[in-house]
């Protein structure tokens, strides 16, 4: 499994959509305080529609609480990879394993600087011709495909 990671979300819609993403896709979904939205918003849940009962969820204080966590649970055989305009290679030069977390930012910053800089070789930038960024829903789905495909990708047959 893939984790999606999404730091600081802001925008209630997005949340729900990548959610129903990750259940659709058989990955969890770790959302990073403090949250622009409560959990119980409408607009939240009706992205999610009603796979966000049963979505693979965990909630975390902060981002040194789930690097903690992280860490402690094998982290050493797992990568983080940051997914930010600021990336110097593709998400698609990535060499993503089961296991890695894909990392998002707040829909109108981004992923603090300081955080991307610390380890810039798993920096990754999605590209684009045009625009300063896409939808963070969009990007997530983007990011989390690539991994899979590269991960043997098949969610439907199992493989992943």
């Amino acid at each position: 499994m893939i984790h999606v990671v999404l730091f600081e979300p802001e925008i209630p819609p997005n949340t729900g959509n990548i959610g129903r993403m990750c259940w659709a896709s058989g990955n969890p979904l770790h959302l990073i305080k403090p949250l622009g939205f409560d959990l119980s918003e409408r607009s939240l849940k009706r992205a999610g529609l009603d796979y966000w009962p049963e979505l693979e969820l965990a909630v975390w204080e902060n981002f040194e609480e789930f690097e903690q966590a992280w860490n402690g649970e094998g982290g050493a055989d797992r990568s983080m990879y940051y997914f930010t305009t600021r990336g110097k290679k593709a998400h698609w030069d990535a060499d993503y394993a089961l296991g890695d977390a894909l990392v998002f930012g707040p829909e109108t910053r981004g992923l603090p600087a300081a955080m991307v800089e610390e380890d810039l070789d798993r920096a990754v930038r999605i590209p684009m011709t045009n625009g300063r960024s896409l939808n963070l829903a969009t990007s997530a789905g983007i990011g989390l495909y690539e991994a899979l495909r590269q991960c043997g990708g098949d969610v439907d047959g199992g493989q992943v």
